[in-house]
């Protein structure tokens, strides 16, 4: 899949007004079933989205701005919604956040799991896989790496043509959307709780439990 799909794909990317909703949980669950897309040395990926988590700001003990918390690494998460936040996760794993709402209200949606669409066989060589399986784009560390998605992409404008994220034809019942806790946040009390992770029912990609 090449060119034509990336001009389709760009056509109709998801407008910025989408990322400074109010509400971090619409932005995650309104997120499932849209196209992730990278443009990265040339090569097209694509997955659909399938699993999401919110992370509420500086009330949500979960999230890297509880409380306000500032540092290097997180101030993109008070920039104005509508761009990416990637961080490194036990030195291993780069992890692809969506930065959303207005400044200064660092809202975000760790995107958790995909489907893959469009260049499964750039996806198979940066993962070292030589067959397509479920574990590809399943889990927020393999998703990002089977994209080309790495740390250095955290700050990109969700507006440009090497990372974005495009709505098509797909659409989702109320009835296909599961609302869970959140996985590993169990350091964040009773926080952990909350059923911040949006899932498609029935999907193979989704990380975890899926029911």
């Amino acid at each position: 899949m090449g060119m034509n799909a990336i001009t389709t794909w760009l056509d109709d990317k998801l407008p910025i007004s989408f990322y400074r909703q109010k509400n971090v949980c619409t932005v995650a669950k309104a997120l499932l079933g849209k196209v992730l897309v990278t443009a990265i040395e040339g090569r097209i990926t694509a997955g659909r989205i399938v699993e999401t988590e919110a992370y509420n700001g500086i009330v949500d003990k979960a999230s890297h701005a509880w409380n306000g918390r500032r540092t290097d690494r997180t101030e993109i998460m008070y920039a104005p919604g509508g761009v990416s936040y990637v961080y490194l996760c036990y030195g291993i794993h780069h992890l692809f956040n969506v930065v959303t709402n207005e400044a200064d209200i660092p809202h975000a949606v760790l995107i958790r799991a995909l489907e893959p669409l469009a260049g499964v066989e750039y996806m198979l060589e940066r993962t070292r896989k030589m067959k397509l399986d479920f574990s590809l784009t399943r889990g927020p560390g393999n998703l990002t790496k089977a994209m080309g998605i790495r740390t250095g992409h955290s700050g990109v404008s969700l507006q440009k043509e090497e990372l974005f994220i495009a709505a098509d034809a797909f659409t989702l019942k109320p009835s296909q959307v599961l609302a869970t806790p959140r996985i590993g946040v169990d350091y964040a009390g009773e926080d952990a709780d909350l059923p911040y992770r949006f899932i498609i029912k029935g999907s193979n990609w989704v990380s975890g439990k899926r029911s």
